[in-house]
């Protein structure tokens, strides 16, 4: 039977949760590369940013910065402040596990179409979901044997904040799978988009944090307690970030048909006509905004009251002369 503890699988486990790390690393700047043209749209102003957005370039680049720390650590040879540097990779690594949480549960928002009760229920479990991971960030690190190490941390914190992920997750999940099986209102073609492959991604968001909880709760020694954290934190970005990828684009494509309910700015487009643009808002009153566009130039010729050709900068109706014919008395 293996000794979890022993020195030498420690040593063992530590050198495969290094090279584990650069794995990750080298997927995720795949992963950010292959979508950065997503990303210049935005910032080079060729697409209208919307605030939902904030969370997505935020949880993006948060988990950017955390795995660019977790490297430098792995792999640094002289000494360096520790202490900042672990307190630098907990902050972003934390802010990505909860802005991942935050993009999935505003697309269960959008599908519900901001219901208070759900938009009021997933709040509270956000601002509790931030209070654990903020809790998290609190540990003690130290240059020794030439290596930066983890003096301590609460894993009893840590273990919670991933059950609480794991839980929250599948709240998502069982929300949205269950709004887009059973639409009130038949289902468009988002319900489609989201059912068909979206919700995948949220179903690997929750298996990503389960494997890190069961790890956690395992706790078989130092390293193999914390090997899934990261693997999760990537998995859930990345799966929250292709969702809003792909409902933004799915909004961006021809003209559009917003339904909003209570004000909400999460508003969705659907297919219709090439030539107009329609806007409808659900609420006391009813707001209907089409596009006009200008006809071409007329190739027809046109005539006067009188029955003469005239040209378009000559024509007064007004100013035309009376032909006989419609001279007579009606009778």
């Amino acid at each position: 039977m293996v000794d979890w503890h022993s020195q030498k699988t420690l040593v063992a486990n530590a050198e495969a949760f290094s090279k584990f790390m650069h794995v990750l690393f080298g997927l995720y700047i795949w992963e950010f590369v292959s979508s950065l043209d997503f990303d210049w749209q935005f910032i080079s102003g060729k697409r209208r940013f919307r605030w939902p957005l904030l969370f997505y370039f935020s949880g993006r680049y948060s988990l950017l910065f955390a795995l660019i720390g977790i490297s430098i650590a792995l792999n640094v040879t002289t000494e360096v402040n520790c202490q900042a540097l672990y307190t630098f990779n907990q902050i972003f690594g934390n802010s990505a596990i909860g802005l991942a949480s935050i993009n999935l549960s505003l697309r269960t928002m959008a599908v519900w179409s901001q219901n208070k009760y759900v938009v009021t229920a997933l709040v509270l479990i956000i601002l509790g979901h931030w209070s654990f991971l903020l809790h998290g960030i609190l540990l003690n690190a130290a240059w020794v044997d030439d290596e930066c190490v983890i003096i301590y941390t609460d894993n009893q914190i840590l273990a919670i904040t991933f059950i609480y992920s794991m839980a929250f997750d599948f709240t998502v999940l069982c929300l949205t799978g269950w709004k887009l099986a059973f639409p009130a209102n038949g289902r468009s073609k988002l319900i489609k988009l989201i059912f068909g492959d979206g919700l995948i991604y949220f179903v690997i968001a929750f298996l990503a944090n389960l494997m890190a909880t069961i790890f956690m709760l395992i706790n078989l020694n130092a390293v193999l307690s914390i090997i899934a954290n990261v693997p999760a934190a990537i998995a859930s970005t990345i799966v929250a970030c292709r969702v809003v990828r792909r409902l933004t684009n799915f909004t961006s494509q021809g003209p559009e048909v917003f339904t909003s309910t209570q004000g909400s700015t999460l508003a969705f487009r659907s297919n219709a006509s090439a030539n107009n643009r329609i806007s409808v808002k659900k609420g006391d009153s009813v707001h209907v905004q089409m596009d006009t566009f200008a006809s071409p130039d007329r190739s027809v010729a046109e005539y006067d009251a009188s029955g003469k050709i005239v040209k378009d900068d000559e024509f007064d109706p007004e100013a035309q002369i009376i032909s006989n014919e419609f001279k007579r008395p009606p009778y």
